[in-house]
């Protein structure tokens, strides 16, 4: 055997035994204290979709069946044509045939056209495909499937004239939507905040970051902070933000805070039917007392008291107009016992 073949088997070894030791020391770090996680609990969280569509899962999805899941999950929040309300910022719109064939969307530049849907500034379509597989709905996030997801793209894109009503959506197809994109060569890298190539030819990074090594001063906690005026003009806001993400919403309500409506209107507090309310969603569109996509409980309980019929078959079917012109979307899924709990509560007729 040759001196070098010896030399190659002894690396090769060598490898085997440095990375079999790195992997038992893995798992014996903290004797008795939790497990490697298996490969379908790390699937289960890397979804993520990159703009070359890695990470994208098999499916499809029609223009038409997108319009159903729509109407049902989603345009409560977004409007039956992506234009939104009050609450949030329109998805479609301002987008034109010439900015499909150019990839720039031309209004972009004109300071007269306020408005900024997500169709005039997302440059890829898997954003779009990755923010509404992992985010929406809003008040159930994951809970659409993937062919789901494909039909509610492919919804967006119709009505963004970048695909034909009759169109599906698919895994194998995406790419081609991808070269539709109204400002998919919006992108760019130079990522000149200030002043940007669109204003000369300065492409300077107005920053660059250099990681400290040592003697490093104290890491800055950034935050906003509303005026104390204002700090509680919309309710509490640790009430209406979702208990994921980062930001969990700071209490704005003061301790000598008065009711916004009188105490014989609001749903005793102790009586609420918490868990079924958060099983249901019901919180990610109703505080308390406030306002947040609907109205609040302590405002339906005041309108409706002792109206639990009708309140079950709102619940349970959904509708439009009484409170204004957002729509609730019908719950299917909720049982006619949890319906029949929040109705009862409401009315103030709870056992």
């Amino acid at each position: 055997m040759s001196s070098s073949l010896k030399q190659t088997i002894a690396v090769v070894l060598s490898g085997l035994f440095v990375a079999g030791a790195w992997a038992q020391g893995t798992t014996d770090k903290f004797p008795g204290v939790g497990r490697n996680a298996t490969p379908k609990e790390v699937q289960a969280w890397d979804i993520d979709v990159r703009p070359d569509f890695k990470g994208l899962p098999k499916g499809s999805g029609t223009v038409e069946k997108g319009m159903e899941v729509w109407e049902g999950k989603c345009a409560s929040c977004h409007g039956v044509f992506g234009e939104s309300n009050e609450v949030f910022s329109p998805l479609i719109g301002g987008t034109t045939k010439d900015d499909i064939k150019t990839g720039h969307v031309k209004r972009l530049m004109d300071p007269g056209f306020p408005g900024r849907t997500t169709f005039m500034k997302v440059a890829t379509i898997s954003t779009v495909w990755d923010y509404i597989n992992r985010a929406m709905p809003w008040n159930a996030p994951k809970s659409l499937t993937h062919d789901e997801v494909y039909a509610v793209t492919a919804y967006m894109l119709n009505l963004a004239d970048i695909v034909p009503p009759d169109f599906t959506l698919s895994d194998k197809n995406i790419g081609e939507v991808q070269a539709k994109m109204p400002n998919r060569n919006g992108m760019t890298t130079a990522h000149a905040m200030w002043p940007g190539p669109e204003f000369g030819k300065n492409t300077k990074p107005d920053v660059k970051a250099v990681a400290c090594m040592s003697n490093c001063a104290p890491e800055p906690q950034v935050r906003s902070k509303l005026p104390d005026h204002a700090s509680n003009n919309h309710g509490n806001l640790a009430d209406q933000n979702r208990l994921v993400g980062a930001q969990h919403g700071m209490q704005t309500e003061s301790k000598d805070a008065k009711p916004a409506t009188p105490a014989a209107a609001k749903p005793a507090a102790s009586a609420a039917p918490t868990a079924i309310l958060d099983k249901n969603g019901c919180v990610a569109c109703h505080g308390m007392e406030q306002k947040i996509v609907g109205p609040g409980f302590a405002e339906i309980a005041k309108k409706h008291a002792g109206q639990t019929e009708y309140l079950v078959g709102k619940i349970k079917n959904g509708g439009a107009g009484v409170w204004g012109n957002i729509p609730m979307p019908p719950q299917p899924s909720m049982s006619d016992d949890d319906a029949k709990a929040i109705a009862q509560w409401l009315a103030g007729q709870a056992k």
